[in-house]
């Protein structure tokens, strides 16, 4: 079976990965090495060209996307001048490979995708535009800490969440996968040292972000995809080649601390060392109380502008 050079056996299933931080992202290529070297996969590459870290559900509405082919060892990739979302819809939908994969896999991230974080993150997004087409997905994320991680730990992270991926589609080819959900995994910093698989749900932690006026974009800290600031102390006295132009302002983001609730969530359980395993869908229901609140007072709006309008 072939399209566009790639050759696909059949008597293997089909792997497609794609990530927010790049095709050339070591997250990506390591859980790429890690799915080859099993040889057990058909791999199949559809990733951003560029990093598309914090771009969300976003999609390109308008105009073309490129598709370049690029050399990954015992995968068949393309790097795509679209979103995460764009990678997943064109790499499933035919147009750039013969076949549609049995399983979407989006990263290994930079950095951990709990709470709401997954909001923003365009790794989760790869793996719900799949959900959203009726393709098994699931987005890998690593707790990337700095001064502690290496790109190595993404190799140890793609091989521990390996018996995962098997189990997975051991259960699709036996079509006994759920389709109303798909899977987030999030591995800890001290992937050697993890004490296991845990169950989890999508908790509230966030980041709390603040905004700051720069005169340049060099001044301050840089914004990493893992939602840190990275401070240079040479950073402030980088050329300001990129200054506004003198009628326009210019602000910085800059992380300003951390909101984490208590409980069972995935990023408490990941900060204890877990590997995390969240089922997540698409809708985005309010809480109970919040629905509770609206019933009672939605009638009372209508009945008070209803009688103001006599």
């Amino acid at each position: 079976m072939e399209k566009n050079g790639v050759i696909i056996s059949s008597d293997r299933p089909i792997v497609m990965v794609t990530n927010d931080d790049g095709i050339d992202a070591p997250g990506l290529r390591a859980l790429v090495h890690v799915l080859v070297s099993s040889n057990r996969f058909n791999v199949l590459v559809c990733a951003p060209d560029s990093e598309k870290s914090a771009v969300s559900h976003s999609v390109t509405w308008r105009n073309a996307v490129s598709a370049k082919a690029v050399e990954i060892s015992g995968a068949t990739a393309f790097a795509v001048s679209g979103t995460p979302a764009d990678c997943t819809s064109l790499g499933i939908s035919k147009a750039l490979f013969s076949s549609i994969p049995d399983l979407v896999i989006s990263g290994i991230n930079m950095g951990s995708n709990c709470g709401y974080h997954i909001v923003y993150s365009g790794t989760v997004a790869g793996a719900r535009e799949a959900f959203l087409n009726g393709v098994p997905s699931v987005s890998m994320s690593y707790d990337w800490a700095g001064g502690r991680s290496n790109v190595n730990d993404f190799i140890l992270a793609a091989e521990a969440c390996l018996p995962i991926i098997s189990a997975i589609l051991v259960e699709i080819k036996k079509k006994t996968y759920p389709q109303n959900c798909f899977l987030n995994i999030d591995v800890p910093t001290n992937v050697v040292c993890h004490k296991g698989y845990r169950l989890t749900k999508q908790g509230k932690s966030v980041a709390k972000m603040g905004w700051r006026q720069v005169t340049s974009d060099s001044q301050g800290g840089k914004m990493l995809s893992t939602m840190s600031m990275e401070m240079s102390s040479s950073s402030n006295f980088e050329s300001d080649a990129s200054s506004a132009p003198h009628d326009h302002l210019l602000f910085k983001r800059e992380v300003r601390g951390l909101h984490v609730e208590d409980g069972d969530t995935d990023y408490c359980s990941l900060q204890e060392g877990y590997i995390t395993i969240t089922p997540l869908g698409a809708l985005s229901h309010a809480e109970s109380d919040g629905q509770a609140y609206f019933k009672e007072w939605l009638p009372g709006v209508a009945e008070q502008y209803s009688t103001s309008a006599l």
